[in-house]
């Protein structure tokens, strides 16, 4: 699904309008219309609303979606804040129409003007995504008074005071309960620093044009089922292991084998053919013992100190469990010249990694790295917000022509040629101990499989997201752990597959 910045969305109500054709006034009550019946499912008849609209088109909807409730016989107060202009002319039409069936429409000019709260639900209209500068004046109070009401608050396409595809950091923001947005997600719903201001966001169908989003070009992109369906490859029955690729990961040391089990486990449930690990001497029967499916190879007493023979295998994944030793600087240096496939690098090797800047500009060619936001900042820098993260991380996947997935709740991958991509499973069950290392595992199979690196990111952080969803309907958030995550990567598979056919997954 494509992700269109603030300027896109609006060339897209305008498209549609010329080319459906339709009125612009008519698209405005589709969109009121597709609001007023989610608000309607969600509430019960006994509740009130005060409906606070500005005077654009976001203003418009909320006219719209007052007029649509009170036919339905809701009660409902409109309060309009008085700034100066006129308003827009959708804006005036559907004042029009609610002052035929209203008398509850007040003008708010000052803050002695602002409506007590009681129990009434907000519905917040006073600006869209094309809110350019700070809310300040009346505005920015408005939103600190509703915001200190703690009323419930649904906001209409965007919470009031955030930016569609930039920080809004400094801003005087809404923070809503619901943001009922149209037709596809934006950019600052995705974000960590815009999660108290977005609550639960409900994307609502209001029938865009088709032909614009096929041909006009995103930036960023999330990926759903759709997506994965054009990626997954279906397995040929007369396949043999040597047809899924043969893996190599260099994980784990002395204290930290958990970490390589669990990548090691992941791999193969990932699909690979067949899989060695090279780890230290001292942990080699825990690793023996509890994956025995895997092959071991063993250098050093606690820790990797050298590897060979590594051009036997498809890709490599390195880091998870190795440790911070310094001798592991000689480790990368060996592995990045003389394997020249790409490979997957995660956890302690970006540690030492982030501490040679000299070592960055010879890994391999479309690698992978899976930094969390703190490894990020040690191999690239510290940034002002989420937005200029996004943007280096895209700036530094081009630059050192590789693949950084940034992980989080929608996990982005940027790619070398500056496009970004979320993914849309996963939760916050998964930010425990060894989740990582389970990626790691994943994306490794999914590379020796012979999938494209993009295409093993895109599918591998989706399937990771998926596995800890099933896992977290059957456990809860907080009961998982990343062993969970390797339990239900079958299911996952299986209900990917199955939606793949056309078949309803049990």
């Amino acid at each position: 699904m494509k992700i269109f910045s603030a300027s896109q969305i609006k060339d897209w109500d305008t498209y549609t309008i010329k080319n459906e054709p339709i009125a612009s006034i008519d698209l405005m009550e589709r969109a009121a219309k597709a609001c007023s019946d989610w608000i309607t499912n969600k509430c019960k008849q006994t509740n009130t609303f005060k409906i606070f609209c500005g005077k654009g088109n976001n203003g418009g909807d909320g006219l719209a979606i007052a007029r649509l409730l009170i036919e339905k016989k809701f009660s409902v107060s409109v309060y309009i804040v008085e700034a100066n202009s006129k308003g827009s002319l959708d804006f005036q039409i559907n004042l029009e129409r609610l002052k035929k069936i209203s008398p509850a429409i007040y003008l708010l000019q000052t803050p002695k003007d602002f409506p007590e709260i009681k129990n009434e639900i907000i519905i917040d209209a006073l600006f869209g995504t094309g809110l350019n500068k700070k809310p300040s004046g009346i505005f920015q109070q408005l939103i600190d008074y509703l915001n200190k009401a703690k009323a419930t608050i649904i906001s209409i396409d965007i919470p009031s005071g955030l930016y569609g595809d930039k920080s809004s950091e400094g801003n005087s923001c809404m923070h809503s309960r619901y943001t009922l947005s149209f037709q596809q997600q934006k950019l600052s719903f995705l974000l960590a620093e815009n999660e108290h201001y977005c609550g639960k966001v409900v994307i609502l169908n209001i029938d865009l044009s088709q032909k614009y989003y096929e041909h006009e070009k995103s930036l960023f992109e999330l990926i759903d089922i759709n997506r994965i369906h054009k990626i997954y490859t279906k397995r040929n029955e007369f396949a043999n292991k040597g047809n899924f690729g043969y893996a190599c990961l260099l994980a784990g040391s002395y204290g930290i084998m958990g970490a390589a089990i669990m990548s090691a486990k992941a791999c193969l449930r990932s699909g690979v053919g067949k899989l060695t690990v090279y780890t230290c001497k001292q942990g080699y029967t825990i690793l023996q013992t509890a994956v025995p499916e895997a092959m071991c190879k063993t250098f050093g007493n606690t820790f990797i100190k050298d590897v060979t023979n590594l051009n036997d295998f498809d890709t490599l994944g390195i880091g998870p469990g190795i440790g911070k030793h310094p001798s592991h600087k000689q480790l990368l240096q060996t592995i990045f010249k003389n394997f020249k496939k790409p490979i997957v690098i995660d956890a302690d090797a970006l540690n030492v990694l982030s501490k040679y800047l000299s070592l960055y500009k010879s890994i391999p060619s479309q690698s992978i790295i899976t930094p969390h936001p703190k490894e990020f900042e040690r191999l690239f820098g510290k940034t002002r917000n989420d937005f200029a993260m996004i943007d280096l991380a895209l700036q530094k996947a081009k630059e050192l022509n590789i693949f950084i997935v940034l992980k989080g709740h929608h996990t982005l991958i940027a790619t070398p040629d500056g496009k970004g991509f979320f993914n849309s499973t996963g939760n916050a069950g998964m930010a425990t101990a060894g989740s990582g290392d389970v990626l790691t595992g994943i994306l490794t199979g999914l590379l020796s499989q012979k999938y494209s690196p993009l295409h093993a990111c895109m599918l591998g952080v989706y399937l990771h997201g998926l596995a800890g969803d099933v896992a977290a309907k059957k456990l809860s958030k907080e009961a998982m752990i990343a062993g969970d995550i390797i339990d239900n990567l079958g299911e996952a598979f299986l209900q990917t597959s199955l939606r793949r056919r056309g078949t309803k997954s049990v």
